[in-house]
């Protein structure tokens, strides 16, 4: 543990004559510090949409899991009588927790988002719809079929099984995505910063090559590199992750169950985007490590 925490300092620290390997500007430095901050931008969006993707999986699921729709549709003459029925036979049922027949306001605001507000229902055959809320337990809904088919007949059950697990799978798939999006920006910011490290390696051949004649060792030369790309990769991901979290916060509010509106953190979620900087950092660390020591052993 103690020899870890030397080697953090030596590399917080660093070391004045090596660093002068390392260019301290110019293009190779800019880039570093432009990548650094691009993807850790992106990164926080990716991380967002990952963890605002599993929130409304999870929302949807535990809403739906425990609803049902009863739908009556029989003549006009007969819908009152056979929602009493439906309303006595749900009763009944062990298993429902509640279930009450909607009244034509809140059918009419259902169907608003679909049809605007100025939608005749008095002038459409619309069925009479009944929700059910379930228990912990749940309830037999095979069975309840059957009972309802045979007392009253113009009823159909919607267990919201058929349409609930596609969007709940979607979601979940939607989070699997943004987690792979993560992934392939912190690829992407190691390959860059790999690229950077070798160019500089390169550019300064020469200043290696002195620093070899008076008895520097490839390790010496390579942990300048580390050290200060490093640090470069961090104070970019720094930046580009604040940057990410400001826009988040920027984004309008609205219904939590919408895509864009309910993208972001909440509570301690707000904490995690700060683990992105540390991980450019590291990859950043290893990424410039293997380039260094590889460049240094073939080609210098």
């Amino acid at each position: 543990m103690t020899g870890r925490l030397s080697a953090l300092w030596t590399l917080l620290r660093g070391d004045g004559q090596a660093d002068r390997a390392v260019p301290p500007s110019g293009f190779t430095a800019r880039l570093t510090v432009f990548t650094a901050a691009a993807m850790a931008f992106l990164a926080v969006f990716a991380l967002a949409f990952s963890v605002s993707s599993g929130r409304l999986a999870d929302r949807w699921a535990q809403e739906l899991a425990r609803t049902s729709t009863l739908r009556i549709s029989a003549p006009a003459v007969e819908v009152e009588a056979q929602t009493a029925a439906a309303l006595q036979v749900l009763e009944q049922t062990p298993g429902i927790a509640e279930a009450r027949a909607l009244t034509e306001a809140e059918e009419q605001a259902l169907l608003e988002p679909w049809f605007g507000p100025d939608l005749p229902l008095d002038a459409l055959p619309m069925p009479q719809l009944i929700e059910i809320v379930e228990t912990e337990a749940g309830y037999d809904a095979t069975g309840l079929r059957a009972r309802l088919q045979a007392e009253v007949p113009g009823a159909v059950l919607d267990d919201h099984t058929r349409w609930r697990d596609p969007l709940v799978d979607a979601a979940n798939r939607l989070r699997t995505l943004g987690w792979a999006a993560l992934l392939l920006i912190l690829g992407a910011l190691a390959a860059m910063v790999t690229l950077a490290a070798q160019s500089a390696l390169s550019a300064n051949a020469q200043v290696i090559r002195v620093l070899r004649l008076v008895g520097a060792r490839d390790s010496y030369i390579a942990r300048a590199f580390v050290r200060r790309f490093t640090l470069r990769a961090a104070a970019g991901a720094v930046a580009g992750t604040a940057a990410g979290m400001a826009c988040i916060l920027l984004i309008p509010e609205g219904p939590a169950d919408g895509f864009l509106t309910g993208l972001g953190f909440t509570g301690p979620g707000w904490l995690v985007p700060l683990l992105i900087p540390v991980l450019c950092a590291v990859i950043a660390f290893l990424a410039t490590r293997l380039a260094a020591n590889a460049t240094l052993r073939s080609h210098l």
